[in-house]
C-alpha cells in the first residue's frame, strides 16, 4: 500500500532504496557491508539502515513484517523461510537472482549462489505467485548476458488459497 513498509534485503549501494523511498515507501535497507550502507546514506533517501551479517548470525528482523520485500542478486538459502515469514498479509515479494547456467558465462559461478530450476517457486510455495521467469537474458534487456530467476508473489490473507484468482489480489500500483 502507499506508504507501506518495504525491506531491501542485501541492499548493496541502494539503487532500490532511492526508488522505493522516492515512491513514498518507508524503507528498511539491510546489508552486511558498512561501506555499502554509507553509500545508501549518501543518497539522502529517507531509510532505516541496518548492518547485519545475514549468513553468520541469527535473522536480524525477527518479529518484523513488511508490506514489500525486494531481493536482487543475492542468495542465501537458509534465509528463504525468514523472508517468507517477514512478508505481511497482502505484502509483495520481488526476488531476482542468478540461476544455474550462469557458471557457463561468468560470475557468480559457485553452485551455492545459483538457483536450481524452479527453486524460487518451491521456496515460496505458500505465496500467491503472480509472475515467474527462469531463463537467459542478454543485452539490451540486461546489462550483460546472464541466467536469472525472477519471482513476484503476494502473501494471501489467512484462509485464502495461494491459488485464488488474481481478482482477489490487493492492488499493487507501480
Amino acid at each position: 500500500p502507499p506508504g507501506g513498509r518495504v525491506l531491501d534485503l542485501a541492499c548493496g549501494s541502494g539503487r532500490h532504496v532511492r526508488l522505493l523511498a522516492g515512491a513514498g515507501f518507508a524503507v528498511t535497507a539491510l546489508d552486511r557491508d558498512a561501506a555499502a550502507l554509507g553509500a545508501v546514506a549518501a543518497l539522502g533517501a529517507p531509510a532505516e539502515l541496518l548492518q547485519a551479517d545475514l549468513e553468520g548470525a541469527p535473522w536480524p528482523l525477527a518479529g518484523r513484517r513488511f508490506d514489500g520485500i525486494v531481493v536482487t542478486n543475492y542468495l542465501w538459502r537458509p534465509l528463504l523461510p525468514h523472508i517468507a515469514a517477514a512478508l505481511a498479509e497482502g505484502g509483495v515479494l520481488l526476488y531476482e537472482t542468478f540461476a544455474q547456467g550462469q557458471q557457463t558465462i561468468g560470475r557468480p559461478s559457485r553452485p551455492e549462489f545459483l538457483l536450481a530450476p524452479g527453486e524460487l517457486l518451491a521456496a515460496f510455495a505458500g505465496l500467491r505467485v503472480v509472475a515467474f521467469e527462469d531463463g537467459f537474458e542478454q543485452p539490451p534487456a540486461a546489462p550483460a548476458p546472464r541466467f536469472v530467476q525472477r519471482l513476484a508473489a503476494v502473501r494471501m490473507p489467512p484462509g485464502e488459497s495461494p491459488q485464488e484468482p488474481a481478482a482477489k489480489l490487493p492492488p499493487f500500483p507501480l
